[in-house]
Parts: structure tokens; C-alpha cells; sequence
């Protein structure tokens, strides 16, 4: 439900999205209202040198909105987790940034995308990459065992953002961080774009209105340290306009769970 009590139907939904992403995984060259690709993540801000070190079939199928590592600052050793890790480019950079003595866990609902990311780790050898089926809302992970969360362009797809950040509040360690990209929206978008599930899907519908996303993440107990707008613009007409009328825009933020 958005601020002005329009209720997208969460069954209608999560059918949209698993369909969406289920094409990403196997059909990376299709048309969508987004952008794909590791031309894309270059744009973005990711390093072509680590890029080259990422295989190529998770970058294919990268829906990312942002670049957030260098606010995440990971570091060899520690423990990250991925909220809607997809098929799984952001969960093989943070490995790359964490070495064989950290840890990534990659959380998605999508059945294609999970296989297509394990698939891709085990023929890689990522030994210290792990993909979980969940939902990012409950997440399949203990209490305080991260350092660092991450997500990108995925928490706007969430009907209930609150859930989510109260999540990755209970999944970090004290001072661990909170670095992702989503979609915003400068002005409350009206009820028949918030009702609409395949523009909830497309990454348009759900996009929270930036005091209400800061609200969220607020009230989760975490403290924002930084936000900025990124670079990033949808492709289709409809994506286009809607954007274009409600100020719907990337950003990436960090923030920290407090350490006592």
C-alpha cells in the first residue's frame, strides 16, 4: 500500500515479477522496459577490470539501476548478502572485493535466476558464493551474521519496504552497512500507475517516494550516511514518460546500523 492507500495485488504481482525476471535469466537479449547488460553496468560506474573478472552469462542478464560498492567498502574477509541477487553479477563483484576468505549470499525468489547463478558458480568456482531461495521481506539468513547488505533495483519491486529494511537491520552485524541502488520518486505517483503490477514489475509502480523511502530505512534503526542520484534511464515510451512526470529517478545510498 502507498501513501495514498492504493494497494497493488500482491498475488498479481509476484506472478509479474517471477515472469519478468524468469525472461531476464533466459532471454537477456528480449526487450524490456529496461536496459541489460555489462554495457550498462559500465555506465553505471563498475570497473571494466573487475567486470573482466565476472562470468560473462551472470553480467548478461545485470538489471541493475547503480553502482554502490565504493559506498560499500568491502573488504577480504567479510560477510555480504544480496537482496534479489538475480543471476547473480552483484554477488561475483562482492566476491571478487571479499576474497575466498569472505562469504556472499545471494537471496532471490525466481526460480531461473537462482539455478542460472548457481550454474554459473559452480563452473566458475566461486567456493565462498551461496544462492538462497527467500523472499527479501523474511529473509533465509540469522540474526547479526553480515557485515554488509546489499541490493540494486530491487527493494522498489517490494510492496512492503518497511519489512525490508527491518530485515537487513536484523541481518547486520553492529556497524555493518546498508549499500544499495533502487528506483525513487520525487512526487506520489497516482493510483493507477501504484495499482498497476506490470509497472510494478518494469520498476516503475513501486517506486517510493524519496521521504517516505528515507522513512523506511529510518525507521528501521539504520542511519543514512549518504544518498546520490545515479545515471541511469529507462528505455521504453511508457517507462519514459512516467519517469519524466513523477521525477522517478536511480539513487545509491549507504547506510549503518548503529554499533551499540
Amino acid at each position: 500500500m502507498d501513501a495514498t492507500g492504493a494497494t497493488v495485488d500482491s498475488r498479481e504481482l509476484e506472478t509479474k515479477v517471477k515472469d519478468m525476471y524468469r525472461h531476464v535469466a533466459e532471454q537477456p537479449d528480449g526487450k524490456y522496459h529496461f536496459e541489460l547488460g555489462r554495457p550498462l553496468a559500465e555506465r553505471l560506474g563498475y570497473p571494466p577490470d573487475v567486470l573482466g573478472r565476472i562470468p560473462e552469462g551472470a553480467s548478461e542478464s545485470f538489471a541493475g539501476v547503480g553502482y554502490f560498492f565504493d559506498l560499500a567498502d568491502l573488504a577480504e574477509g567479510e560477510a555480504v548478502i544480496d537482496l534479489g541477487s538475480g543471476s547473480g553479477m552483484d554477488v561475483f563483484f562482492a566476491a571478487e572485493r571479499v576474497g575466498t576468505s569472505g562469504s556472499v549470499v545471494g537471496v532471490d525468489f525466481t526460480s531461473e535466476q537462482l539455478a542460472k547463478a548457481r550454474r554459473i558458480a559452480n563452473e566458475s568456482g566461486y567456493s565462498q558464493v551461496e544462492f538462497r531461495e527467500g523472499r527479501i521481506e523474511q529473509l533465509p539468513a540469522e540474526a547479526e551474521s553480515f557485515d554488509c547488505v546489499i541490493s540494486n533495483g530491487v527493494i522498489n519491486l517490494a510492496p512492503d519496504k518497511g519489512a525490508v529494511f527491518a530485515e537487513a537491520f536484523r541481518v547486520l552485524r553492529p556497524g555493518g552497512r546498508l549499500a544499495i541502488a533502487d528506483i525513487v520518486s520525487e512526487q506520489q505517483m497516482k493510483e493507477s500507475i501504484v495499482c498497476d503490477a506490470a509497472l510494478w514489475a518494469s520498476c516503475i509502480g513501486g517506486a517510493a517516494q524519496v521521504d517516505a523511502y528515507r522513512e523506511a530505512i529510518e525507521g528501521s534503526g539504520l542511519g543514512i550516511e549518504e544518498i546520490r542520484e545515479n545515471p541511469y534511464q529507462f528505455i521504453s515510451d511508457r517507462a519514459r514518460d512516467a519517469s519524466a512526470k513523477y521525477g522517478v529517478k536511480s539513487v545509491s545510498l549507504l547506510a549503518i546500523k548503529p554499533s551499540n
